[in-house]
């Protein structure tokens, strides 16, 4: 049987990432220097074949001509079967050699009779037929599998191999790591091929399977390790639904027949005992040498294990003398190993390893598991033990596997019921294997439906529908009526109950409408005293925490302190959600990125989401914006990849903040407009406050402070917090900003007595900050502004919160030239400008620079010089704009179209040198001092 490796890859699969491979192949081969001999060296499966026709049919383009050879098993034992296969198409041009040689390639060939010839005349003949040849057009010689070439084409290859420098001759040859072939002596230099590169890998199964669910691509990526082969046959040897992730996966993935041939063959040929031991080392998945020495023995089969050694000898493992655990050289190794294996001898190994590891309960159920050919209520429940001990430290995938084998085990139908739903549940919430859990829910509908309003099937059933349509007000009522309609047992764990609530919790504030919460605050008021303190700190720092967040510090502080010990994703991303509007996310990074890390290794993917939301939160405002935006970036990616739809506004958020900031207004228009249809009709109007805080900050950037009013007068009308809209809190100073801007300075005062009443400034050093300038910006006396406003900056840890800081410092200083205090304000103002400019936001270091410049501190001017001077109709236009008025405000002053003002103002902006409206007044300033 020939031992070809990927000779069924298409072009594009085999040769995707293999561009630097072919160019380092060619110079190896001595394509320039006329000649030379290469040995491609690669694992089963890495496309070596694949690589040998792209070589040949190359040189073939360009003039060559290419002679082949391919080992089969069949032929290994006919001498010179190899050589005949190469040099056949030359048969005519034999006459041309001398006459010993024709007469030697004959006999060896076939073609003659007579005593057989020596090997070296043999090979001196191949050459001079080769060099004969090539005196005609380049020759490449091209020989597949190696080691299957019989051993007398062998010999003369290697011996040919060391005579082609200078002879337009080149011989490029294929064969696996360690096999045999002429290259024992070093005849032929060799070229290790490897795998490929996650992006490459990524773009073979994206071809092939395109359709491939998230979570099963990424397994698959894992196991083929950039074997393409691999990368092509795991996906296909799975079902449908496993593609589709409706059905979960083996532990163990199928291999198909190409591959089970390939790395089945090394396993076929083991002893029985050594193929025993593999076996027992693949289910037990560690490794551990004790462990496996402990099995052989309950097996009866030996006293140690020297077993192992067919196997090293074959290079199919390797024993790590360090850590003493057996290692699959490949994983598709530890794949082939439990294929060749019967279930009955499955069974048995998984039964060994349950009595051998009796102090590993975990490890322990999954055997017994395994080894169950019927219904055993013992064994199911020790599996559900195990799932939650798997969820505990932060294993979802593996959590939800065993529960659904616990399930299987289970005789009774309401216990079934229970497992499956808890496992649709956690697939759901958790895992992001959104279909596995619909059917998990069908499944367990069809034993009991009468119970499709549990908790845990009510809370599976929302995050499908908020993932689905998207029907938040749905999702709500489902929840809400589980609750009410399951009774509260005193003093009883019911984590189902827990969950629920965390996950109401955060429908109500997707939905940002404080009728919402009522049934909340009952449900958990029904907890007495034992509500956990994720929960309890998050349904008053995440509901209205205008009004209940500093009662939550002292708890909050409790459960921060908590965090560097904390292994379940589950409470870290509760914590975060906890710390959020008391702008605590610093204190949650280091885990948050704990639950990052571990989502990019193929943890639980709505905990990664989680994750990357509070990081992206986190770097907004303290200034990371291009961490921010890759970040944002991650998660949208994950959530198309998942199917967590509901989830994506999110990061468009964050895509469009940071737009706005940086001045990229189109940019962030678009973002913030995405949001706003999808979460409008779905009531999730949680959404729209996050998209207009973007907008309110794009419209601020540009000056257009009507517009930024409309927006943050949206999110919470002036002169009061809103109730239940905890981003309330992110646009005080914005609407206090806009309303002064607007000459709304009643509403602007009101607004800020709402903020001191509320406390607001208890809450963070930052709103603290902000309270404080936003009563400066109120203040009627300018004495009273610059004390308010120093006394911002004053607060204790604000300078963490560098975007927010340099806005201070730009107000501080705007009202310190205004006073006439034009020395004093150029400290503030160039200290904005700084951080402006490190952090990227140009309309505010355009502002600043402005500013400064009508300060008298003059520097070069970032944008384009005044070219031409303004129209009258133009100056005006532009006055009425730097007044704060919007286009269709100026419009209707002047009586002309919204679109005629937009098309002057365009005209207006290179004319000054400026790039935004906050840049006008100003830039009119000076053009108007400025002599003609």
């Amino acid at each position: 049987m020939s031992g070809g490796d990927a000779s069924g890859l298409t072009a594009t699969s085999a040769l995707a990432g293999r561009g630097e491979d072919l160019r380092r192949i060619r110079r190896l081969l001595g394509a320039e220097s006329g000649g030379g001999a290469l040995l491609l060296s690669g694992e089963a499966g890495i496309g070596k074949s694949a690589v040998l026709d792209a070589v040949a049919e190359e040189a073939a383009a360009q003039g060559a001509r290419v002679l082949r050879a391919s080992g089969t098993e069949f032929e290994a034992d006919c001498a010179y079967a190899g050589l005949n296969q190469i040099l056949l198409p030359l048969q005519p041009a034999m006459d041309a050699v001398d006459q010993p040689y024709q007469e030697a390639l004959r006999i060896a060939l076939g073609f003659g009779s007579g005593p057989p010839p020596g090997k070296l005349i043999v090979c001196n003949a191949t050459l001079a037929l080769l060099r004969d040849a090539a005196a005609h057009q380049p020759v490449l010689v091209v020989v597949d599998d190696l080691p299957w070439i019989d051993t007398a084409s062998a010999a003369v290859l290697g011996l040919v191999a060391r005579r082609l420098a200078g002879s337009g001759v080149r011989l490029l040859a294929a064969a696996r790591p360690g096999s045999r072939s002429p290259n024992e002596a070093g005849a032929l230099p060799v070229y290790a091929l490897g795998s490929l590169a996650k992006g490459a890998a990524e773009q073979v199964v994206d071809a092939r399977f395109p359709g491939l669910a998230g979570p099963v691509r990424r397994r698959v990526l894992t196991a083929a390790q950039g074997n393409p082969l691999a990368l092509l046959e795991l996906p296909a040897a799975l079902g449908s639904a496993q593609r589709a992730s409706v059905e979960d996966l083996p532990a163990v993935l199928p291999l198909g027949r190409r591959l089970e041939e390939l790395f089945g063959a090394r396993i076929a040929g083991l002893p029985q005992a050594s193929r025993r031991l593999l076996l027992l080392a693949a289910l037990e998945g560690t490794g551990d040498l004790a462990v496996l020495r402990t099995a052989v023995r309950r097996a009866g089969h030996g006293d140690g294990l020297h077993d192992l050694e067919d196997a090293e000898r074959a290079q199919l493992v390797h024993v790590d003398a360090a850590t003493r655990r057996l290692n699959f050289r490949h994983p598709l190794t530890r794949s082939a190993v439990v294929a060749a294996a019967t279930s009955g001898e499955r069974r048995a190994a998984h039964e060994v390893l349950a009595r051998t590891l009796v102090d590993r309960p975990e490890h322990q159920a999954w055997h017994l598991g395994e080894a169950a050919v019927e219904p055993d209520e013992h064994v199911a429940a020790l599996l559900e033990r195990a799932a939650g001990r798997a969820l505990e430290r932060g294993d979802a995938v593996g959590g939800v596997r065993t529960l659904i084998r616990s399930a299987a085990l289970t005789p009774r139908g309401a216990d079934r019921y229970r497992r499956l739903t808890e496992a649709a549940y956690i697939g759901a919430e958790s895992t992001g294997s959104l279909l596995s859990a619909r059917s998990l829910l069908d499944d367990a509908h069809t034993i009991d439906a009468d119970r499709r309003g549990s908790l845990r099937s009510a809370a599976a059933v929302a995050v499908l529908v908020l993932n689905g349509d998207g029907d938040l007000d749905t999702a709500h009522r489902l929840l809400v009526t589980a609750l009410e309609n399951t009774p509260y047992v005193p003093g009883a764990e019911d984590p189902a109950r827990l969950d629920a609530l965390h996950l109401l919790l955060l429908i109500c504030f997707h939905g940002g409408r404080a009728e919402l919460w009522r049934p909340f605050r009952t449900a958990l008021g029904q907890l007495g005293p034992q509500v956990p303190p994720a929960l309890s700190v998050a349904a008053r720092t995440f509901s209205d925490p205008a009004r209940t967040g500093a009662s939550a510090r002292g708890e909050l502080e409790l459960l921060l302190a908590r965090l560097p010990a904390e292994t379940d994703p589950a409470e870290i991303a509760r914590t975060g959600t906890a710390a959020l509007y008391l702008d605590r996310l610093g204190d949650t990074r280091e885990a948050a990125w704990r639950v990052v890390r571990q989502g990019r290794a193929g943890g639980p993917a709505r905990r990664h989401l989680a994750g990357l939301m509070h990081l992206c939160l986190d770097d907004y405002l303290v200034g990371l914006w291009d961490e921010a935006r890759r970040l944002a970036d991650e998660g949208a990616r994950l959530c198309d990849e998942y199917g967590y739809s509901f989830f994506a506004w999110y990061y468009v958020y964050i895509q469009a903040v940071l737009a706005a900031v940086r001045g990229e207004a189109a940019t962030c228009g678009a973002a913030v407009d995405r949001i706003t249809r999808w979460a409008t009709p779905r009531g999730v109007h949680g959404a729209v406050h996050y998209a207009h805080h973007a907008a309110t900050v794009a419209a601020l950037g540009q000056g257009d402070f009507t517009a930024a009013y409309g927006h943050a007068n949206a999110i919470s009308p002036t002169g009061r917090l809103a109730s239940h809209v905890p981003h309330a809190l992110w646009v005080i100073l914005d609407l206090v900003e806009a309303a002064v801007r607007t000459e709304r300075h009643e509403q602007a005062a009101r607004h800020v007595r709402a903020a001191r009443e509320a406390g607001v400034a208890a809450l963070s050093p930052r709103l603290a900050m902000l309270v404080e300038a936003a009563a400066a910006l109120c203040a009627a006396e300018d004495a009273d502004a610059v004390r308010l406003f120093r006394r911002a900056l004053a607060v204790p840890g604000v300078e963490r919160w560098s975007f927010d800081v340099a806005r201070v410092r730009l107000l501080l200083g705007e009202r310190l030239r205004r006073s006439r205090a034009t020395t004093e304000s150029r400290e503030p103002l160039g200290s904005a400008l700084a951080t402006f400019e490190r952090l990227g936001a140009r309309p505010w270091a355009d502002r600043a620079r402005n500013e400064l410049r009508a300060a008298g501190a003059r520097g070069p001017r970032a944008s384009a010089p005044r070219t031409r001077t303004l129209t009258p109709q133009e100056r005006e236009i532009a006055r009425l704009a730097a007044s704060g008025l919007t286009n269709k405000e100026i419009a209707g002053r002047l009586f002309l179209s919204h679109r005629t003002v937009g098309a002057h103002l365009y005209q207006v902006f290179p004319k000054l040198g400026i790039t935004s409206r906050a840049m006008l007044r100003e830039a009119l300033e000076e053009d108007e001092a400025t002599p003609l």
